[in-house]
């Protein structure tokens, strides 16, 4: 399925059904061939953000953001294929969403405070901020 196919659905799909689709296409697009607590942390990035009001009020406003997930940097006819890393992404999706849906106390955190991450081959500019931890090919920083 064309990325773009996948980002329509998000359009008319109920809220919950559109924020797992958008937050499963992140995963997918910036984690699939992560190990799964790397998968967990990008989604857990994604969800912190969203509480900090940082890019939206929901997951898919906030994945959508300008240049700050791989929802925008990647070609619309990307094709999303790899049907077991989808179907891993859409069940850390629904797993981060539900974990987070929790009291703060109750959640399982990977990567405490981390409102950004990168891959270890790049140094944005922002990295220069605290690293929160390295999961595979990432590094997650709390940055705000």
């Amino acid at each position: 399925m064309k990325l773009s196919a996948l980002l329509w659905m998000a359009s008319v799909l109920p809220s919950h059904l559109a924020d797992q689709t958008c937050l499963a296409t992140t995963v997918y697009l910036e984690a699939r061939s992560e190990p799964t607590i790397g998968q967990y942390a990008v989604a857990e990035v994604a969800l912190r953000r969203r509480d900090r009001g940082m890019g939206g009020s929901n997951i898919c406003d906030v994945v959508s953001a300008p240049r700050q997930f791989a929802i925008t940097t990647t070609p619309k006819d990307f094709e999303v294929n790899d049907l077991v890393a989808w179907t891993k992404a859409w069940k850390v999706a629904g797993d981060s969403i539900n974990n987070w849906s929790l009291p703060k106390g109750e959640r399982l955190v990977y990567v405490p405070q981390a409102d950004h991450f990168a891959t270890v081959a790049v140094s944005p500019a922002w990295s220069s901020s605290r690293v929160v931890r390295k999961i595979g090919d990432h590094a997650f920083y709390a940055v705000n």
